[in-house]
Formats: C-alpha cells, sequence, structure tokens
C-alpha cells in the first residue's frame, strides 16, 4: 500500500511565537507542476496588528544594542542558514529553480546576510557627518533607526529577494512585519524558524503569508508603522497604499523585486531618521558661547 505523505501546515511567525491565524483560514501551496507541497496560514488584519504590536515592543531593545552586537546576530543566522543549505535548496527547487539556480540562490542569499552582518557597525560612518557651521559650535549628524517597518517582499524570489528585503532595514535597528511570497511562502517560513533557534529576541522579525490584496491596506495605513518598504513594483496595491501612508507620514518606498537583491549600505539608510546635534564650544579670545 502507497504510504500518504504527512504534508506540513506552516504557521505565521509573530512575537517569537508559531500561531495559527486567528480567522482559521489556509491555502495551498504547489509547486510548479501543481502537486501539493504543503498548506500555509492566510493571514488577517488581526494577525497583522498583533505583528506591529510585537515589533514594537521588541524596538527599544533592539535599537539599543550595540551596532556590533546586532553585527553578531545576524552573522550567527548566516552561520545557521548554512547549515539548512540542502533543505532550502529542495525548496527552491519544489518552486520551480533547477538544482543548479536554487543551490546558487541559496549561497547568495547566506552572502548577503554576511555581507550586512559586517555594515551594522560602519554605515554610521557613511551616513553620519560632521557639518562646517559659521558659529562656535560642533554639528554632528547621525543615523538612528525609524522604527517598526511593514515589508512587502517579492513574489518570485522566495529567498534571497525575501531575505534582501528586510535585513537592511534590522541592520540598521529597526524591527519589521514581513509579508512572504504568495504562492512560494516555504523558504521564508523555513527562514522563520531557523530565526527562532537563533539569537534573534522575540519581535524583532513578524512573517506573515497571505494576500496582499487582503492585507495591504492595513500595511499602509497602521498608525504605529514607521515605513513601508514594497518591492512589487507592479503591484495594483501601490496607488492605494502611499494614499493611505500620507496619513501619519509613513515613508514609503516601492522598488522592483531585483533591489532586494542588491548589497549596498544605501538600503540601510532607506529606513533611517538622521538626528543633527548642537553642541557649543568655547570662542578663542572671546565669550562663550551661549552666553
Amino acid at each position: 500500500m502507497e504510504r500518504i505523505p504527512v504534508l506540513k501546515t506552516y504557521k505565521l511567525y509573530i512575537a517569537g511565537q508559531f500561531p495559527r491565524t486567528e480567522s482559521g483560514r489556509f491555502y495551498a501551496v504547489r509547486n510548479a507542476s501543481g502537486k501539493l507541497l504543503a498548506n500555509a496560514c492566510k493571514a488577517s488584519r488581526k494577525d497583522f496588528r498583533n505583528a506591529v504590536t510585537a515589533a514594537r515592543s521588541a524596538f527599544g531593545g533592539w535599537s539599543s544594542k550595540t551596532p556590533f552586537n546586532r553585527s553578531q546576530i545576524l552573522y550567527r543566522l548566516a552561520e545557521m542558514l548554512e547549515s539548512r543549505k540542502t533543505q532550502l535548496t529542495q525548496e527552491l527547487m519544489a518552486a520551480g529553480l533547477t538544482s543548479s539556480q536554487a543551490g546558487k540562490e541559496t549561497d547568495q542569499a547566506i552572502d548577503l546576510l554576511v555581507y550586512y552582518s559586517g555594515w551594522c557597525d560602519k554605515y554610521h560612518h557613511v551616513l553620519g557627518t560632521v557639518n562646517p557651521v559659521s558659529s562656535s559650535h560642533f554639528n554632528f549628524s547621525s543615523p538612528e533607526p525609524m522604527g517598526v517597518i511593514t515589508v512587502i517582499a517579492p513574489e518570485e524570489s522566495s529567498l534571497l529577494g525575501f531575505l534582501g528585503s528586510f535585513i537592511p532595514a534590522l541592520a540598521g535597528g529597526n524591527t519589521v512585519v514581513v509579508l512572504a511570497s504568495e504562492n512560494k511562502p516555504l523558504p521564508a517560513i523555513t527562514l522563520a524558524e531557523v530565526i527562532h533557534a537563533s539569537d534573534f529576541p522575540a519581535g524583532i522579525v513578524n512573517i506573515l503569508t497571505g494576500n496582499l490584496k487582503e492585507l495591504h491596506a492595513w500595511m499602509a495605513g497602521h498608525m504605529d508603522v514607521n515605513a513601508l518598504l514594497s518591492f512589487r513594483e507592479a503591484a495594483p496595491e501601490n496607488s492605494k497604499m502611499g494614499e493611505l501612508a500620507s496619513a501619519n507620514v509613513k515613508r514609503t518606498f516601492f522598488h522592483q523585486a531585483s533591489t532586494a537583491q542588491e548589497a549596498s549600505p544605501y538600503r540601510i539608510s532607506e529606513t533611517q531618521e538622521i538626528k543633527t546635534t548642537w553642541h557649543p564650544i568655547e570662542n578663542i579670545g572671546g565669550p562663550k558661547a551661549g552666553y
């Protein structure tokens, strides 16, 4: 008798836990030939709200960590992904990539993690500056993380694009709520399992699966979200998201899917605010500044 395989039901990843969607809804995930691979949760508005609450609660702790400590945590994630390469490669092949393409994408995803881990304690020196001013002051500009970032990952690049869509924001001290590819979510949830077993504190990364058409209004309009990054440039929801994001002057970035794969410190700058500090200095041979 042929054995019936036990298919996995992938859950959401919110606040360091794997809850089922509160709506109880699931959808079938199939491979390139239509074979059923697993079931995935279809996240709801309440699931998204819970994820934002978790990200906001975790922001203070994550942003206050030293940049070197964030670097160590990201590098540790790369180490753990290295040991899961076989599984990730198989999931990419199930999504339609060849063995060679899947292996290459897995390697590139791990390398991208290592790249951004190296920038965690260095981007301040690229983005910050000492400003010349015509008064008796030191004037410094330095980057600070915005806060909670919602991210819409690419639909097709389900590992490299998914990882690259939010890692720069993490490297900069932000916390994230990420909507994975709807049709190819398996690598994203596998990544959630790796994150759960790594050094990431709960709530730093929150991963949802589901339909952008259902979730876009809440992702753009939530008043406790500081920025929105979308890597689905052709999504018909983009115009509406830009309109809704203006309610709290939320920064919005609508990128091509390939942008998520780029390695650049300026990707970190998207989710940074620049703080300028003035400090008085004593005039040589004259009165002190401020008096």
